[in-house]
């Protein structure tokens, strides 16, 4: 019994305890404050941030915390992100990294430390990191480095720990000597005066890219075959002193992988220095940076003899001239570049003496026209040749480059083109002329450049586009016309441009009249279309007679941002008529009064939508009916004054919405669940009131956690006015509403009080509830028969046990009945049959003048006589009238009374006969019954004592 009691005990115990916990559980908001999620991105960039915020949530796949304030990374702040891969922490003020700060961090891939203040690197600095791949610790102060500092780093491929204070040699080793994986390391910048192998022997290491530029080393020497994978070295830079380079390097098998050597800046090491260095790598060399060097045209004819070599960068070295000897000996040279040389010429047969030449770049120099030199070179595919001073383009400047992929001429002087400058180059697939003065094309694309794909013309001064002068290229995808002068668009200037995807008119002069020639519907194919920044302008929103993109069906992405106009505009009711499979709409800024119901009745697919910068006001709800898929909506800065049109609108599947700069200042619950697909919401720089109408917005943006809500920590009060410049997430709430919480809080507990209650009340107290519930049940019938006037149709009402019955037919009903004439009710015998018991028994003891208890520890356990006695007791009770006689068959101790609360109230106040007390002289106790059924039904302190033992 005790176990049973100890059990129920603890389940009570368990279900509060699971209730305390549910209900102290916090949920964490979607609000961030100093940060916005982006794609998966925790991006807090630029927020004067000091610490990293507790608020991220633990999602995210990236952080980016790059140009805060942090000083102190400790284990708190990334102690639970499972999945976080990428971490950025560039340029703040760390200085200083507590032990287990990445512990957790058990996902993570990248980890970008760059230019903060780090001076020292303890010991397991970045234990838990066994997973990541890229660590990058550039510009900070580190000049010690532990044994222990990188043991944890055991998959680490790409390291940068360049621009710090790393020396000698041995701190190299002490870095990379747990990274058996490590494939790329940048330790440039450092303070290394020497490089030795033998610190790094009996090492086995993967790496295959290593960079020591800008070091001060004097000293390098390989007497070990460390480096077995090693494809690209960086020595740029060497020698901040005067000193001469020892460079010692006993067999070339040592570096005999090496594809990919800089040299660059290398000046103040000899010629003969260089030349030993270079003649260490001359059979794998593939690759070679020699910028900003002394002895340009030496090195060039010593690099020139490795036989492996096939691409040379020769970027600031001053050359001005290019000798036609100058390549003399380059016949494996595939690629050069010449950028930034301030070259003036190049003589003719500069390039001749290189058959395999594919790629030239020649930008960024003084040449006033395409050079000679680059004619004639049928193998050549890429020609780069911008930013120079070339104003005109010759028939022959691009002979026989018939199988030319890339010519580059941007950043020039070009005013016009020839009919004739591209009839060579039929395989030509990108054109770049953009940023030149180009006026008319004089038939340049007519019939030429057929396989051209892409062609950049922006930023010219080109003022109309002709009917066929883009006929003869039919390849083309990507055409850039954007910063021109454009007005005229003549009806079939687009004629031949089937394959078009992408045009961008950006920053011109068309209008609407020019988009009455519906040029742009010969474009079929047509994906983007970029028309922002021009003059369009509807006087109305009447229908057009012929609207303009009305055979784009493949159209996805339509720009119409920014018109310069006179007056405040409109847009035609169907000028989007045609564009079924349009995406993206862009209008934004286009001094739009309103916006025609129909307007996207086009457009059944669109998914992204902005009408910012408009002086719309007010948005109908049926304006968005017809874009069921929508998941993108800016709004910003149109005046709005009221969100009801998102209530009514069918906007369930938008995720982002941006509503800057308006009108409205309460954003009501029935708003936000009208966006149940929501992730984003921009409210920034809106004019909210701080008061209760608010309280459920300010509630949800701090316990969602679905919807972003950007920089909702820095949006400010605005009415009332006493409140003006406050923050809107510290008004104060709780007296707005009731709390919710607490309610549940409290029920919760009065429920398990509740049955904590019942349950130890009934395990203990099961007798006296079963009491109560007949004492209920009695007072519920005598109440529906105490004001009924029944005739007593008998003297006495009999109320005992069945198993008492013996005793009542041998003793009592011959006494009675038989000789003193009473007539007595008896349930056995009296009672109707087929009704109800309890109704039989309120009939039978309201229709007699008494009623006779036949008392026995049988009787007090039966449940209809304990009803009969209840229902008796009440009569008694509320009539006052002496109509109840207590007979006892045997003597029954006080302590077994004691359940029966009213019986035990009765015995003190009411007669009662004892049958085992009568003894031998019944004749006195039959006497003292017929008193007792003779007395009148008068109050009942004035009944006759007829007790023969008084009882306590």
């Amino acid at each position: 019994m005790l176990t049973g009691r100890r059990k129920h005990f603890n389940l009570i115990i368990f279900i509060c305890s699971l209730h305390v916990i549910f209900v102290a559980l916090p949920v964490a908001g979607f609000s961030l404050k100093g940060c916005r999620i982006s794609r998966g991105v925790a991006i807090c960039s630029e927020s004067e941030l000091t610490a990293v915020p507790h608020d991220i949530p633990r999602t995210v796949k990236g952080i980016d915390l790059k140009r805060n304030k942090i000083s102190k990374l400790q284990a708190s702040d990334f102690r639970d992100f499972p999945v976080l891969t990428e971490l950025n922490l560039q340029q703040n003020k760390i200085s200083e990294i507590g032990k287990g700060t990445f512990s957790n961090l058990i996902s993570l891939k990248t980890l970008v430390l760059t230019a903060n203040r780090l001076h020292k690197l303890g010991d397991d600095v970045f234990h838990g990191l066994g997973n990541l791949t890229e660590l990058r610790i550039k510009a900070n102060r580190i000049k010690i480095v532990t044994p222990t500092t990188f043991k944890s780093l055991s998959s680490l491929k790409r390291l940068d720990i360049s621009d710090n204070y790393l020396h000698p040699i041995a701190k190299v080793y002490e870095v990379i000597q747990h990274m058996p994986h490590l494939q790329q390391l940048n330790i440039q910048k450092n303070q290394l005066a020497t490089f030795y192998s033998y610190v790094l022997a009996n090492r086995s290491i993967e790496l295959k890219s290593l960079d020591i530029s800008q070091n001060p080393i004097v000293v390098f020497r390989i007497t070990a075959n460390v480096f077995p994978n090693l494809k690209s070295l960086t020595l740029a830079n060497l020698q901040k002193t005067k000193h001469k380079l020892i460079w010692d390097v006993r067999n070339k098998t040592m570096v005999g992988q090496v594809s990919t050597l800089d040299i660059s800046g290398l000046k103040h090491a000899p010629l003969d220095i260089i030349t030993k260095l270079l003649q260490s790598f001359n059979s794998s060399l593939n690759t070679l940076r020699m910028n900003q060097i002394p002895h340009v045209p030496a090195l060039i004819r010593i690099s020139c003899t490795i036989p492996t070599l096939s691409k040379l960068q020769l970027q600031l070295n001053k050359l001005r001239v290019v000798r036609s000897d100058l390549f003399q000996l380059c016949v494996n040279i595939a690629e050069i570049d010449l950028n930034k040389n301030d070259i003036e010429s190049i003589d003719d047969n500069s390039f001749t003496s290189l058959p395999r030449l594919r790629i030239v770049s020649l930008s960024t120099n003084k040449l006033l026209s395409v050079p000679t030199a680059t004619r004639n070179l049928p193998r050549l595919l890429e020609l780069d040749l911008s930013s120079n001073k070339i104003d005109t383009l010759k028939c022959d400047d691009f002979a026989n480059l018939t199988n030319l992929r890339k010519l580059y001429l941007h950043q020039n002087e070009i005013s016009a083109l020839k009919d004739c400058v591209f009839r060579d180059l039929t395989r030509l697939e990108i054109l770049k002329l953009q940023s030149n003065k180009i006026s008319k094309f004089n038939k340049a694309f007519e019939n030429t450049l057929p396989n051209l794909k892409t062609l950049y013309l922006h930023s010219n001064a080109l003022t109309a586009i002709k009917n066929g002068e883009f006929s003869g290229m039919w390849s083309l995808q990507n055409l850039s016309l954007q910063i021109n002068h454009i007005k005229t668009l003549e009806k079939e200037c687009f004629n031949g441009l089937t394959n078009l995807t992408v045009i961008i008119l950006q920053t011109n002069a068309i209008t609407a009249e020019t988009l009455a020639n519906n040029s742009f519907n010969l474009l079929k194919n047509l994906r983007r279309l970029d028309l922002s920044n021009n003059h369009i302008q509807f006087k109305n929103s009447s229908p057009l007679a012929s609207p303009p993109f009305s055979q784009l069906s493949h159209l996805n992405t339509l720009a119409l941002t920014s018109q310069h106009k006179r007056c405040k505009g409109y847009l035609p009711s169907n000028l989007l008529q045609g564009l079924t499979n349009l995406l993206d709409l862009d209008i934004r800024n286009m001094q739009l009064i309103s916006l025609p119901k129909d307007l996207l009745s086009h457009t059944p697919r669109l998914e992204r939508l902005d009408v910012s910068a408009n002086d719309i006001s007010y948005l109908s709800s049926d304006l968005f009916a017809p874009i069921p898929n929508l998941t993108g909506l800016y709004i910003s800065n149109i005046r709005l004054w009221s969100l009801g049109f998102l209530k009514r609108a069918n906007l369930s599947k938008v995720e982002f919405l941006q509503m800057r700069k308006n009108q409205f200042s309460v954003i009501s619950e029935d708003v936000i669940r009208s966006l149940p697909s929501l992730v984003y919401l921009d409210l920034e720089w809106n004019s909210f009131t701080c008061d209760c109408d608010n309280s459920w917005f300010l509630k949800w943006v701090q316990d969602n956690n679905q919807t972003q809500v950007f920089n909702a920590y820095d949006f400010l009060c605005n009415y009332p006015e006493d409140l003006q410049g406050m923050k809107l997430l510290e008004l104060d709430i709780q007296s707005c509403s009731v709390d919710t919480g607490f309610i549940c809080f409290t029920c919760t507990t009065c429920l398990i009080i509740l049955t904590l209650v019942t349950s130890f009340t009934y395990h203990f107290l099961k007798g006296q509830l079963t009491y109560a519930y007949y004492i209920f049940s009695a007072w519920l019938f005598d109440t529906k028969k105490r004001n009924k006037q029944v005739p007593n149709q008998y003297d006495a009402f009999v109320s005992y046990n069945t198993l008492d019955e013996p005793w009542v037919c041998r003793e009592l009903l011959p006494k009675l009945e038989g000789e003193q004439g009473w007539r007595l009710c008896l349930h056995h015998r009296d009672f109707q049959p087929g009704r109800p018991i309890i109704e039989n028994i309120t009939d039978a003891i309201y229709g007699s003048k008494k009623t006779i208890c036949v008392i026995s520890r049988r009787y007090l356990n039966s449940e209809w006589c304990s009803r009969e006695m209840q229902v008796a007791s009440f009569r008694l009770f509320d009539e006052q009238k002496d109509v109840l006689i207590l007979v006892f068959l045997e003597e029954i101790p006080t302590y077994l009374l004691s359940p029966y609360y009213r019986m035990r109230k009765l015995l003190k106040k009411q007669t009662y006969l004892s049958w085992p007390r009568a003894g031998e002289h019944t004749e006195v106790f039959w006497e003292k019954l017929r008193q007792a059924l003779m007395t009148g039904e008068g109050p009942a302190d004035e009944r006759l004592q007829l007790a023969l033992v008084d009882r306590p």
